[in-house]
């Protein structure tokens, strides 16, 4: 190569250089959606800023590399992670934001973890509700997914090849950029990131529907993950009607009681930095949830005569704890009492507390609010039929099974179908296609145990029938 080229040659790369370090590090406008409703599906909240993966790259992935991506039968590529696809026009899946940088970006908002979908019947239409639980998005598995195709040798070639057909105008400087930065630097992203949650390895797989919130914070802080064995996976909570929730202590140990803050802390857990959450994309979606509905159990599916006998039971029995207004809603009911799997409660410390409250120090929504509780939080219902599986951690499958002592409820079960059992009240987790579709839970893995909460447990069959109808209506 002669001088002449070799300089010419070097100076395309300084300007690559530079353009990616700006195109990856600086941040840029996020797509903007007027209709609250398509702006909670697909708007950044500023996560792309730590978990961000360029767009062309995170597109082609599952096509060029079909041997990593589960063999669940929900659709193709990513559906079988679970992420809900509302058709064949839109690019991407409800929950996957997009910020157009030089290098575009894909990331995660609240609605990967707050879309969920139902179907009446095996050959039934999915409904798609926002808002709710997204119980059959297996956030583990997309993880492990992105960190199998980066340990994969073809991961360089196969995916440039790849990317070049799938997009046309992918121009020849964007081949140089990926060639020379884009996949490279993505790959060893992701595998720092498979080096930096390596501990979660040793704990029992989370599942659809379920994520260890606090243990990653414990990373990001810097504590040694080596000597800590908590198990934190929890189930994916409800968006709804948080206007009733300000004030109550949230989380499932009840260890924050700001609305705000419990974003907030969301929004980092899913990949923003305290500089780059979006403010006011956030705020948006805020004021949508304060005040949104859950859905109605279907009222041809109720029967009112036994619904309206099982409303005495339910103030006899659960409104105190769960009723908004009601003597403990929103309070943490002890360890001892509750009797609940302890793993949840135990992995979030005092120290994780404290640490927690210097996440926005200097900036006008420090947060103040986090605290080490000794039980867990009895919180609103509302929506209660479409939040299952139940407890805190998912391990009981329906509401029957709920009111059943804990040595008659379900050992084993499969998570992550979205057929609905109306009778139960609760996913379909026994049947062939359950099996088929869904993740086998075993409730006597740590962190997943079934017992406790023998509220109700006690009434007569017909008195828990009635409860059940009533329990419907919440």
């Amino acid at each position: 190569m002669s001088l002449h080229l070799r300089s010419r040659y070097c100076l395309v790369l300084l300007l690559l250089a530079g353009f990616v370090f700006s195109g990856f590090q600086e941040r840029q406008t996020a797509d903007q959606y007027p209709d609250i409703l398509e702006h909670f599906k697909y708007g950044s909240i500023g996560a792309e800023e730590r978990s961000g993966i360029p767009y062309w790259i995170w597109k082609v992935l599952p096509d060029v590399f079909p041997e990593h991506v589960p063999r669940r039968p929900l659709g193709k590529g990513y559906a079988r992670f679970g992420w809900v696809f509302e058709s064949e026009s839109h690019a991407r899946p409800i929950g996957a934001s997009y910020q157009n940088r030089m290098v575009p970006l894909v990331g995660v908002n609240c609605a990967v973890c707050h879309t969920g979908t139902l179907r009446e019947n095996p050959a039934g239409q999915r409904r798609i509700v926002l808002g709710m639980p997204s119980h059959q998005f297996d956030f583990q598995s997309y993880f492990r997914f992105l960190v199998a195709c980066a340990r994969d040798p073809r991961f360089e070639s196969a995916t440039l090849a790849a990317i070049r057909q799938a997009n046309p105008k992918f121009s020849w400087f964007d081949g140089l950029l990926y060639r020379f930065f884009v996949i490279d630097r993505t790959r060893a992203g992701i595998l720092e990131q498979a080096r930096v949650f390596a501990w979660s390895e040793s704990r029992p797989l989370q599942g659809p529907g379920r994520v260890d919130t606090f243990n990653p914070y414990k990373q990001m802080f810097g504590f040694d993950m080596k000597l800590d064995t908590t198990v934190g996976t929890a189930d994916l909570p409800s968006l709804w009607n948080q206007q009733i929730r300000e004030g109550l202590w949230l989380h499932w140990d009840g260890n924050n009681s700001s609305v705000q803050e419990r974003n907030k802390s969301a929004a980092i857990g899913a990949g923003a930095s305290e500089s780059s959450l979006d403010l006011a994309s956030m705020k948006r979606v805020e004021d949508w949830i304060w005040r949104l509905k859950a859905p109605g159990f279907p009222t041809e599916r109720i029967d009112p005569t036994l619904a309206s006998l099982g409303k005495e039971l339910y103030l006899q029995h659960c409104a105190a704890c769960h009723a908004p207004g009601g003597s403990n809603v929103g309070q943490v009911t002890p360890l001892e009492d509750i009797g609940t799997d302890p793993e949840r409660l135990n992995s979030f410390s005092s120290e994780l507390a404290a640490r927690m409250n210097t996440l926005g120090a200097g900036r006008s929504w420090q947060f103040t609010h986090f605290r080490k509780t000794q039980g867990y939080a009895s919180l609103p219902l509302d929506g209660l039929w479409l939040r299952a599986p139940y407890l805190h951690n998912g391990s009981v499958p329906t509401l029957t099974d709920l009111l059943r002592p804990p040595a008659q409820r379900p050992a084993q079960f499969y998570r992550g179908h979205d057929v609905y059992d109306f009778e139960r009240v609760g996913f379909v987790s026994d049947s062939a296609d359950a099996a088929h579709e869904g993740f086998l839970f075993d409730t006597q893995q740590k962190g997943n145990r079934n017992y406790g909460h023998r509220y109700g447990t006690e009434l007569s069959e017909s008195e828990k029938r009635k409860l059940l109808e009533y329990l419907k209506m919440l």
